[in-house]
């Protein structure tokens, strides 16, 4: 195998830096749930890439899918179709609720985000936009703007209408009211808050149905009841973002565990098995109603072949390895490992998820719960170094609350070795942090 073309200097030498620190070796390879480093050293990989990897690095059916496309048509002009971009369109919609019929296909999940809330504002004619407290949605502007996890410092003014309620977090409750059980509090205080900014143009809410960037929330019972009742009651869409969370948690998509249908529906990560791809599906009468105002949202590659084709093949992959499945038993296998770390170690003060996205958080107290970003940053560093990526995010307070989610043909052993080197991990850092205060 040909071996990078390096300069002499540093590897992010002629590199704009983007907010996530570098790691500090290349990778040259990757396949299934192991990358390897241009020295041969290998990193089992419990973060699937940046949670696009579903299928596993390199599948052959992605990789398949790519040579195929390369005998047929990469891009095409933006007002041509071909078959497979008719073909996923069809595959989604038989997959979902009728309600869900019409799609989209683009290139990110800031861009379908982006895509949707104009979808919602032309059909609603109006232009409020509610999101949640930890939410992360994208780096477009009308995305960025209902990001409330990080990005938000520096850029001036959000897109106007940009308003937030509280996340139902039942470990960390936002509004002092409850503590392990979320009574839905929060969100009715959270809908006062919008009544009271709002001007009187809401146009959607939205949301992860579990929380990702915020720390892997999963919402209480009849919690996503609430909310749309809530958005049907002043008029507004309610759009599911299920950029992390569509094949992951052991259903299709998300929505489907907890009972209830979005208005819009937004994908991206988890369709392209590494491949830029997101979709954007709602409904006959909004996707009517809009192109007859007019939308427009016509990208350079919108509806490209290459992606469409690889979109086809992870859910080929999907529904013949039974991933769905597998997600529940790996899941439940990571879980219990993780539960077991958190029985030897103190630090771990919460441990949640469904599926194969977890949430781990690091606490420097059980009984008073603040959040210990320092120890979190260390021990996901000392993985990299044990050959763990583990940790979707370390970047300030959130690195106290590692995000693990492994491609979804991760095998058992390989879950037990990652728990075992994230067990020697925490056990290293804190054998250093006890010895340096000893001096």
């Amino acid at each position: 195998m040909p071996k990078p073309i390096l300069t002499n200097g540093p590897a992010d030498e002629y590199l704009i830096r983007y907010g996530v620190p570098f790691v500090p070796r290349l990778i040259e390879r990757a396949c299934g749930t192991l990358i390897w480093d241009e020295q041969g050293r290998e990193l089992l990989d419990f973060t699937s890439g940046q949670m696009c990897a579903t299928v596993g690095h390199n599948h052959p059916r992605i990789v398949q899918a790519i040579a195929e496309a390369c005998e047929g048509a990469l891009h095409l002009f933006s007002g041509m179709l071909s078959p497979p971009v008719v073909e996923l369109s069809r595959r989604l919609a038989s997959m979902l609720p009728p309600s869900l019929s019409k799609a989209m296909f683009l290139s990110t999940g800031g861009e379908a985000n982006e895509a949707a809330l104009k979808l919602a504002k032309l059909y609603t004619g109006k232009f409020e936009v509610v999101g949640f407290t930890g939410a992360w949605h994208g780096m477009t502007s009308g995305a960025q703007s209902v990001n409330y996890f990080a990005g938000r410092k520096g850029y001036g003014p959000m897109m106007p209408g940009s308003l937030a309620i509280p996340a139902p977090n039942a470990y960390r409750c936002p509004v002092r009211h409850c503590r392990d059980a979320c009574d839905g509090t929060c969100l009715d205080v959270g809908f006062d808050a919008v009544d009271a900014q709002s001007t009187g143009s809401l146009a959607a809410l939205i949301a992860e149905p579990v929380e990702s960037a915020g720390g892997v929330i999963v919402p209480p019972e009849g919690y996503w009841q609430q909310v749309k009742q809530h958005c049907r009651a002043r008029g507004m869409l309610l759009i599911f973002d299920e950029a992390q969370t569509a094949f992951r948690l052991g259903r299709n998509f998300a929505f489907q565990h907890f009972g209830v249908e979005p208005d819009i529906l937004t994908l991206s990560k988890t369709l392209g098995g590494g491949i830029p791809l997101s979709a954007v599906v709602t409904s006959t009468e909004i996707e009517a109603e809009c192109n007859a105002h007019g939308f427009l949202h016509a990208t350079s590659h919108v509806s490209d072949p290459l992606p469409a084709r690889v979109g086809l093949a992870v859910l080929d992959v999907i529904e013949e390895e039974e991933l769905m499945a597998r997600a529940i038993e790996m899941g439940e296998r990571l879980a219990a490992g993780l539960r077991h770390l958190q029985e030897r170690h103190e630090i771990i003060g919460d441990v949640r998820g469904l599926g194969l996205l977890w949430g781990v958080e690091l606490v420097t107290d059980r009984e008073r719960r603040e959040p210990d970003a320092v120890i979190g940053r260390a021990i996901t560093e000392r993985c990299m170094e044990l050959g763990l990526s583990m940790n979707i995010v370390a970047i300030g307070t959130m690195a106290a609350i590692w995000r693990i989610a492994p491609p979804l043909t991760v095998s058992a052993e390989e879950i037990n070795r990652g728990i075992a080197i994230l067990d020697q991990a925490i056990v290293d850092v804190l054998a250093a942090s006890t010895s340096r205060a000893a001096e």
